[in-house]
């Protein structure tokens, strides 16, 4: 075989001597060319048949096509990032002027209620006592009921021969539907003088004017009538790509209908299990448009700050030099979600 038809082929195998049994030359049965180097030859540049690998020439390739990526990332993730841990850290930063008073780990202090606001000023206590219980209640009440939800109602979509695409186009809606317009029919139901109150024949506040716990009820329904339609979309394409052999094979032993989904489904979605299971987790810690859909501008049910999450904490302290504590609560969640998101991963490679 000529070098030029080498070089079509263009599969090169380079070994070490040390490892023996080994010829140099053009394997027919492998349709490889094997060339015997040393370990410290493989380190040099290597030509096949008088042309330069093509994997090694390449590589700068790649480098081009991923540099707009880097450029943006850069730009608008990893500089804000940076930026908002450098602002976390200075006292009395004023946005709009972008000045400050040094640098400081007070910021961090005040916004947990362990340092007062300024000198003799009064403690901070809208983030520990309400942002950070209820966005770890809608963390942990949310995304298990979505998962749970859309679980089941994915697994009946995909049992369902007639009518199927339709009704995913149903369930799909409130996906594509804007979430403040949703939040708004949300708080007409809930109305004292609403759709609930008159199905159960009950006169009781629910929003405006409620408590606090009792406005979590019709906030986590929100939350997860909303989250459910993407969630619905990935598990019935996992569903798509379950081997239909398992399921026949458990129709001739009569196996239960629950036993086929502990048994089956479910061991076969864990891969979009735990990849709902990440983003949702992510996306509740983010909370803040629901809140304003539901609850108004002010984020409340009594003129208090009882429904404050995290990000509507953050979104609040947006101006003069309050921007300082913002950034704090900022680097705050990102810690937090980061340290979540690292747990879950850690976890999921464990048990998987």
């Amino acid at each position: 075989m000529t070098a030029e038809e080498l070089h079509l082929k263009n599969n090169s195998c380079y070994v070490d001597p040390s490892l023996g049994n080994l010829h140099e030359g053009y394997n027919e049965e492998q349709d490889i060319c094997v060339n015997v180097v040393s370990r410290k030859e493989l380190k040099k540049e290597y030509i096949v048949g008088g042309v330069l690998d093509q994997e090694q020439k390449n590589n700068w390739r790649a480098w081009i096509y991923l540099a707009p990526v880097l450029i943006l990332m850069s730009v608008f993730l990893i500089y804000p990032l940076i930026n908002t841990i450098f602002i976390s850290f200075m006292k009395n930063y004023n946005y709009a002027y972008g000045t400050f008073d040094g640098f400081t780990f007070d910021n961090f202090l005040v916004i947990l209620g362990l340092k007062n606001v300024g000198d003799g000023g009064t403690r901070e206590t809208r983030l520990i006592e309400y942002a950070i219980p209820n966005t770890f209640i809608i963390v942990f009440v949310t995304v298990p009921l979505s998962i749970v939800v859309a679980l089941l109602i994915s697994v009946l979509l995909n049992s369902i021969k007639w009518f199927q695409k339709a009704l995913q186009i149903v369930f799909f809606l409130p996906y594509v539907t804007n979430a403040i317009a949703v939040g708004m029919v949300f708080s007409v139901i809930f109305d004292k003088q609403g759709l609930i109150n008159y199905i159960f024949n009950i006169d009781k506040a629910w929003i405006y004017g409620a408590d606090r716990w009792t406005a979590m009820i019709p906030l986590c329904i929100y939350i997860v009538w909303n989250s459910i339609p993407f969630k619905i979309l990935i598990l019935l394409s996992g569903l798509q790509g379950v081997d239909k052999q398992y399921y026949q094979a458990a129709k001739i032993d009569s196996t239960p209908r629950w036993k086929v989904l502990f048994r089956i489904t479910i061991p076969c979605l864990m891969p979009q299990i735990l990849y709902l299971m990440v983003t949702s987790f992510i996306g509740a810690f983010k909370e803040y448009t629901s809140i304003v859909g539901l609850f108004g501008s002010q984020g409340t049910t009594n003129g208090s700050y009882n429904m404050y999450t995290i990000v509507y904490y953050i979104y609040d302290n947006m101006n003069g030099t309050t921007t300082s504590y913002a950034a704090a609560a900022a680097v705050f969640l990102f810690v937090i979600i980061l340290l979540f998101t690292f747990l879950q991963l850690g976890l999921s490679k464990k048990r998987y």
